[in-house]
């Protein structure tokens, strides 16, 4: 990989954690410039989720003050979303790279879209949570589909802690801040152990990791700030229309 190239997935993952920043879609930025620089999907793939590693590191030590008391629940939740996570990781590893191509328009078709509906989605979990009574535990279907969440999450990521975000915010009548800084943790939970996988066993291009996990940090780092100066609207609807656009990019060129 040429020096270019690292720079640009650099550049790529400030912009990475800038999106993140905004609706928790860094890797909608992220995978397709480790396709553009020349990765094979399989391989983009596996080397974006062990680069968030460091976007996850950032959100949970950055949503410390939020997880106060949060500690047993996230501990059940975290053990599910973690065996979730290896699951869908494996899962990836299995799937015939062929198939695996078929299947990635339409993933980030489905990331696009959640980006754009973001808004009105937390905003029906809250109005949602806040008719229930307080709960102190998730039940069973809650666990459930923070598992397939997890399994989604470990397969390709993207989007993963959107829906996780609305999940817990409909199951768990909290503020949005506590709900999503347990999203943080429980989608970390799942991007972690995959990552681990897939550092193992799986092809991971380790130089477009640092180029890329470094960029991530800065953008996840400074992306708060800048998200305040600059409206999230037109940001989030212009990414959102990039990515229907390369996924039907991706289909069309297959």
């Amino acid at each position: 990989m040429t020096g270019w190239q690292l720079a640009f997935l650099f550049v790529a993952g400030i912009g990475g954690g800038l999106t993140g920043s905004i609706a928790g879609l860094a890797s909608l930025v992220s995978y397709p410039a480790l396709l553009a620089v020349g990765l094979p999907p399989v391989v983009a793939n596996v080397t974006n989720t062990v680069a968030m590693i460091g976007t996850t590191a950032g959100s949970v030590a950055g949503s410390r003050p939020e997880l106060r008391g949060q500690g047993p629940v996230l501990l059940r939740l975290c053990a599910l979303t973690a065996v979730g996570g290896a699951a869908g990781g494996a899962l990836l590893l299995v799937t015939p790279s062929d198939a695996f191509e078929a299947i990635v328009p339409w993933l980030i078709a489905l990331a696009s879209v959640l980006l754009v509906v973001a808004p009105r989605l937390r905003a029906w979990a809250t109005r949602h949570a806040a008719e229930t009574a307080p709960a102190t535990r998730l039940g069973p279907l809650t666990l459930v589909a923070a598992f397939g969440v997890a399994l989604y999450g470990g397969y390709f990521g993207a989007a993963a802690g959107v829906m996780m975000l609305a999940l817990l915010s409909v199951s768990w009548s909290q503020s949005l801040a506590r709900s999503n800084a347990a999203k943080n943790v429980a989608s970390g939970a799942a991007n972690i152990v995959a990552a681990v996988v897939f550092a193992i066993v799986a092809p991971v291009h380790w130089a477009a990791v640092g180029a890329l996990a470094a960029g991530l940090l800065i953008g996840s780092r400074v992306g708060p700030a800048l998200v305040r100066r600059v409206p999230a609207t037109p940001l989030r609807l212009a990414i959102g229309l990039a990515g229907l656009g390369l996924a039907a990019s991706l289909w069309f060129g297959r």
